[in-house]
């Protein structure tokens, strides 16, 4: 009678949590009027796109002098403090270079960029996604005059002149010493690409920049906050480098960090889902490279994740600077940085370490993309999420008859407990042998659990880093790689370790994983000596589930969700059109019948516990 309570019981509420996700479905569905008033919208938008006219894109310059060149004293100051690269005349210009992805802005005070914006991207409150603005960046180079000046070149006016090659834009930025001597920055911007060519390079100035001294480039950048809750995004925020032949490392993304590297290729400052990248053909010998945590607590108006920086040795060949390197300001996409592959730069996505990255990269990541592409997000999740499942059931299946194993000799395990209350090692001994004799291992339910674990970290750093959830609603959820937030806690309370606000999937998810554990671990399994209790377990699991996916991407925890919805579905087919526990018991009764041999570690266990049994007697 009481398995039989046990297979209704779990029906029930297998049915009541199914119901719940079709009523949300039900609930979210938009009424017919809505959706022919949104496609009404969708026409009108059309056809006034249709009507605009092409327009050209303009390349704007704006002018503003930073020194009145009438005033003597000023302009003495100046040469002085600049020396030869005072012959630039110091006016500051700020030129435009944009395409259909990116608009950058450079300033000729310094030659580096200012801003760069990008065109198809907004912020969590509809702001545009910034990756450099008023004064978070720096870029220059530190070095030494042959008349003992120490100078950066950010301090420099460069003359900028802008071209146009077969639909590419070409800045050059001269900071001139005389009229056929300068350092040269280039920018390259292609159409409908995020990868600026860049080149510093000296002409003549062999006899200005002192060679005896090193020369090194200095980037500096504080990432901005593009994302509703900080410590969430700050927890994706990370500088990534790849160094001595394609080897990939990364400053801590929780706390202050830095490193030394020899041979660097790129350095990726990524920013959760945007990344500002530096990367070059031929790799820095060295570098020196820096990471602080900006973000103590969670916080609404917070502006910066981290401060990164970076200090670069450049080499000078036969007196001259010449460094070809590219620019990357875009989506931290593997779609995108695929594209530059002779660079390496889709490395610079957290897939994860190991195995668990591989799953990620080559199986989850173009899976989900390829399902995306026929069907909205969410449900694109739940496809997944089913045929997942449906490919793991055979180590559902396995791990179910293993603890079926375990429920029929419950009684005689029961038995040996009271035959050996007063002798624990007996008892111990006497239950393996029992084990042995039946042909069940006490961890072979745990093996299965095991074999899934690759595919849990995969999805883990799946969800909250793919590019392609971003923003992506379903139902309730308006991000699936943020948090579902269905109510927000009055402003100052929070709740230590769970958060400011109650997202509803990490509820559903802990339901789903409390009825799947009551059915498996909580009810199957016998307590063995020495091992952790099940019942416990049973509850303390759901319940860090439901406190630590809070704050996660609801699009893990709708898959967490979904999965052990389907879990449970498989194991009541197991359970009772699969499995017959008579037949189970009555193959264990045929393997007791059978000599069983012993390997080397069991007759090892056997030796060292009849040791240790012998001990106690004396």
């Amino acid at each position: 009678m009481e398995e039989k309570k046990l297979d209704v019981n779990s029906i029930i509420g297998f049915v009541l949590i199914f119901g719940i996700l079709i009523f949300m479905f039900y609930q979210n569905k938009p009424t017919p009027e809505e959706v022919e008033a949104q496609k009404a919208q969708q026409e009108q938008i059309d056809a006034e796109e249709a009507d605009e006219p092409e327009v050209q894109k303009e390349i704007v310059t704006k002018e503003s002098p930073t020194l009145n060149l009438s005033d003597s004293t000023a302009v003495a100051n100046y040469q002085s403090q600049l020396g030869a690269f005072a012959f630039t005349t110091p006016t500051e210009k700020i030129t435009t270079l944009e395409n259909d992805v990116v608009v950058l802005k450079i300033s000729s005070k310094g030659g580096y960029i200012i801003e760069a914006k990008m065109k198809n991207f907004v912020t969590y409150d509809s702001v545009p996604v910034y990756l450099i603005k008023d004064g978070n960046s720096s870029f220059g180079f530190d070095f030494s005059t042959t008349d003992n000046r120490v100078l950066n070149t950010q301090d420099l006016f460069f003359e900028p002149s802008l071209t146009n090659s077969n639909g590419n834009q070409i800045l050059s930025l001269k900071a001139k010493a005389a009229k056929d001597k300068f350092l040269e920055y280039r920018y390259e911007m292609k159409p409908d690409d995020y990868l600026i060519d860049f080149t510093v390079r000296s002409q003549g100035l062999d006899n200005i920049i002192n060679n005896n001294k090193s020369i090194a480039l200095d980037w500096r950048l504080k990432g901005i906050r593009h994302s509703k809750s900080i410590e969430y995004e700050n927890r994706y925020t990370r500088l990534t480098y790849n160094h001595e032949d394609d080897k990939l490392s990364k400053l801590s993304e929780g706390s202050d960090d830095e490193e030394t590297e020899e041979d660097i290729k790129w350095i990726s400052y990524r920013q959760h889902f945007f990344s500002s990248i530096l990367a070059t053909d031929e790799p820095f010998k060295s570098g020196d490279l820096t990471s602080k945590n900006l973000v103590e607590e969670e916080s609404k108006t917070f502006g910066f994740t981290k401060a990164y920086a970076s200090s670069l040795p450049l080499e000078v060949k036969s007196g001259n600077i010449a460094k070809n390197m590219y620019w990357y300001f875009g989506p931290t996409d593997v779609e995108v940085l695929s594209l530059y592959e002779d660079l390496g730069l889709v490395d610079s996505i957290p897939f994860g370490w190991g195995i668990f990255g591989w799953i990620n990269r080559y199986v989850f990541t173009p899976f989900y993309a390829l399902l995306s592409t026929y069907f909205p997000y969410g449900i694109a999740i739940v496809i997944m999420t089913i045929l997942v499942r449906l490919a793991m059931s055979p180590v559902t299946y396995k791990s179910y008859l293993s603890q079926a194993k375990m429920k029929v000799l419950k009684p005689e395990i029961t038995e040996l407990g009271e035959k050996y209350k007063d002798n624990a090692m007996k008892k111990q001994q006497e239950t393996m042998k029992l084990y042995g004799k039946a042909g069940v291992s006490p961890m072979s339910g745990c093996v299965p659990a095991f074999l899934q674990m690759p595919i849990f970290y995969a999805l883990f750093m799946f969800f909250p880093t793919s590019f392609a959830l971003r923003q992506k609603s379903f139902l309730w959820a308006d991000d699936l790689s943020s948090f579902d937030a269905i109510y927000q806690f009055p402003e100052g309370f929070s709740i230590p370790f769970y958060g400011d606000h109650i997202s509803l999937f990490p509820i559903l998810a802990s339901i789903a994983i409390f009825f799947y554990m009551m059915m498996t671990t909580g009810q199957n399994m016998p307590t063995q000596p020495g091992m952790p209790n099940m019942k416990f377990i049973m509850y303390l699991m759901p319940f860090f589930m439901l406190i630590f996916f809070n704050n996660y991407a609801s699009g893990l925890s709708l898959y967490y969700f979904v999965s052990n919805l389907i879990t449970i579905g498989i194991m009541l087919v197991i359970k009772n059109f699969i499995l017959d526990n008579e037949k189970i018991h009555a193959q264990i009764q045929e393997n007791k019948k059978k000599p069983k041999k012993e390997n080397k570690f069991q007759r090892k266990m056997r030796e060292m516990m009849e040791q240790a049994e012998a001990q106690k007697k004396r």
